[in-house]
Order: structure tokens, then sequence, then C-alpha cells
């Protein structure tokens, strides 16, 4: 059956809800006093949610369990013209129930409107903790045009003061470069947030590839940033190099050569410096250290 999306939200409601019990948000009024038991053939999937992929390998399992225990979980749907009913959460308890050969579900039924609905599902989303900024960003950007929400209002609803608000909301007006390093975890919230500085589309993801592939931390970040503002070329370690002498150059490409990782080595002129080795993981770390040691 074809599904309508939300506007710019990738997360279906039972991503956005999950096994989270919603009659614990409810008031008393929108549910019933009792769990009904539905037939699977009365409900529909929410038209709110985008088709989205199931782990064959987890509905299974889920499957299994409910052919042993049963549901334990009751879905919450709301109901419609016809003797139907419609997911509000619980879709892999539906379709599981399904597989298990169940007729029937428990379910709480809930009244609804469709804004209610979709109101409902984004507060929640926004609630969950395994969000990452980007998908925060664009639930708040629905709140606001889907449900018609000013900054305030939405603030009230989420629990989250303005400036956080406005600080999520920026992150939408990055390149979708950025957008998509952000979302997998390549960058944090924070690079982003010093990026989103940098209007020359070009020009930042000149710099978000340098942030990536140096693996800068936050502060160095923050210099590259102010260096490009301020139209300097931003210092790279082959210009650290240059200037060492040929004695320094000579240990540092044997320490690369026998460490394997990427070795700076900075002098100044009075003969004082420092040695660094990059690691890239606890693991690459220990082994380091073995090797520091013989």
């Amino acid at each position: 059956m074809a599904t309508k999306k939300i506007n710019k939200v990738g997360r279906g409601l039972d991503s956005v809800l999950g096994d989270f019990d919603i009659t614990s948000v409810m008031r008393p009024a929108d549910v019933t006093t009792s769990i009904n038991e539905i037939s699977l053939d009365q409900i529909d999937v929410n038209p709110f949610q985008p088709r989205k992929e199931f782990s064959e390998e987890a509905l299974e399992e889920l499957a299994q369990s409910i052919r042993q225990q049963g549901v334990i979980t009751p879905i919450t749907v709301r109901q419609m013209p016809d003797n139907r009913y419609q997911l509000i959460a619980g879709e892999r308890r539906f379709r599981a129930s399904k597989r298990a050969g169940l007729t029937e579900i428990p379910a709480y039924v809930r009244i609804a409107t469709d804004g209610q609905m979709m109101e409902m599902a984004l507060v929640e989303n926004i609630q969950r903790e395994n969000l990452n900024a980007m998908e925060i960003a664009f639930s708040y950007e629905a709140l606001i045009t889907e449900c018609k929400l000013t900054h305030e209002q939405l603030s009230e609803k989420v629990g989250k003061d303005r400036s956080t608000i406005t600080n999520y909301l920026r992150l939408l007006s990055l390149p979708a470069e950025t957008q998509l390093a952000l979302s997998n975890g390549t960058i944090s919230m924070a690079h982003a947030r010093a990026l989103v500085n940098i209007e020359d589309s070009e020009k930042h993801v000149e710099l978000l590839r340098q942030i990536i592939d140096r693996q800068l931390s936050v502060r160095q970040t923050e210099q590259l940033i102010k260096e490009a503002k301020t139209e300097q070329k931003p210092k790279l370690v082959a210009r650290t190099a240059e200037t060492l002498p040929e004695v320094h150059a000579v240990a540092k490409s044997q320490l690369k050569q026998y460490l394997q990782s990427e070795v700076e080595i900075k002098r100044s002129r009075r003969g004082k410096g420092t040695v660094t080795i990059h690691f890239n993981s606890d693991t690459d770390f220990d082994r380091l250290m073995k090797l520091l040691k013989k």
C-alpha cells in the first residue's frame, strides 16, 4: 500500500515510538479503560509512516517470542470509520503477530485527529535518546511547519530553551555532505555548529573534509574556521615538516615507518619541541604502547 511521507522526516512512527508504552503520555480520556482484542485484519498501517525496511531476523525472533508468550505490550491504535483501526505505535509487534499466526492482538484504542497524531509522534520522536542531531532538527522543523507551532510553543512542548531549538534548526542550512556526516556520526553537533558559520559552500566542504581527514577536535575545528574566516591559510602538518632540521625530519620519517602511524614533530628555534603520535582507536593505542615499550 502506498504511503505518504512527512516532509524531510525519514523516520516512521514505529521507528519514532518503538516499543514505548504510549499510554504513559496520554490523557485518561484518550484511551479506553480496558485493552481490546482487535482482529489483525481490521488494522491498517499508519499513512504518516514512510515505508521502511524491517529486519527479517528481528521479526522472526519477535514472532517466536509471541508464539511462546503472546503479545506482552499492547499496540496502540486509533478508531477509524467502518470499524477499522489505524496503527499509532507497535508495527513490529503487529507484523510479528501476523507472522506468528495470531488473528487478534491486544490494543489500546485512542481517539486522535491527524494533527494530534502527527504532533504526538514528533514530540515522542524528539524525546527518544537514540536520535542524531539531524533527525532532531528535521523533527523540530516538522512540528513548526506541519503542526503550525511557534518557536515559543515548540520550546514548551519539548522542554528545550529557544536557543537550543535555534541551534538545531540552523543545521538545516548546512550542505548535504555536512548533514550526512553529522547523521552518521562522522562529525559531532559541536563540529557542525562551528561549520555553520562558513556560508561559502565550496569552502565549507573543503573544511569539512579537512576536519574528517585530520580527525580534528572541536577546538581545532574552531581554530581552523577562525583562520578560514580571516582568509588565512589553515595550518597543515606538512608546513611543520618543511621547517624541521634534517635530523628531525629523518627521525620523524623513521618513527612513522616503525609505528605505522601519523607522527608530528614541532621544534622551536631554541631547540624545544614536541613529538605527537596519532592513533585511531583504543586498540590502535594499545598497539602503539607495546611498540614504545620495546
